[in-house]
């Protein structure tokens, strides 16, 4: 039983670490214009020398930056809750934390997923059209196996009822 808990903690801790990195660097993708390259995350566009915020509001911006926080959040209060199982915390017993523990990793899975489908069809969608020379770069990739990961922290915590 505590080698699945213990499990389903380390594959939460290093989603939930994974999701933290993956929102806040500025290597979702990367393009070559005029001979140098560039990158860009949720937050922020960078050319060679320097890195400016993003002025503009857009829309699949803004959903995927929502849905990776609350991703973070569920996470990370799944981890908690985890831990409290783990440990057999005494408080709150009326309700089962292992349960609780996995469907919020279920939910954080949810939430990144959501967030990885609307930039991967936006960008897609955007930059296939526009642009020849461009990939997706290590800030997205460690999105997709954080999906991965809190997928199988839920899958961890739920099968042990």
């Amino acid at each position: 039983m505590y080698s699945f808990m213990g499990g389903g903690l380390f594959c939460a801790g290093v989603g939930n670490i994974l999701l933290v990195i993956s929102t806040a660097t500025d290597y979702w993708i990367q393009y070559r214009q005029s001979s140098s390259y560039m990158h860009q995350g949720l937050w922020r566009y960078c050319v060679p020398g320097k890195c400016m915020t993003y002025t503009d509001s857009i829309a699949y911006w803004d959903a995927t930056r929502a849905f990776m926080i609350l991703a973070v959040l569920a996470c990370f209060f799944g981890i908690i809750i985890g831990v409290m199982a783990f440990i057999n915390y005494s408080s709150f017993n009326g309700f089962d934390k292992i349960f609780a523990a996995g469907i919020l990793y279920f939910i954080s899975c949810f939430f990144v997923l959501l967030a990885m489908a609307v930039y991967t069809g936006m960008t897609v969608n955007y930059y296939g059209k526009r642009y020849g020379n461009w990939r997706f770069s290590w800030s997205y990739i460690m999105g997709w196996v954080s999906v991965v990961l809190t997928f199988f922290s839920g899958i961890l915590y739920v099968n042990m009822n």
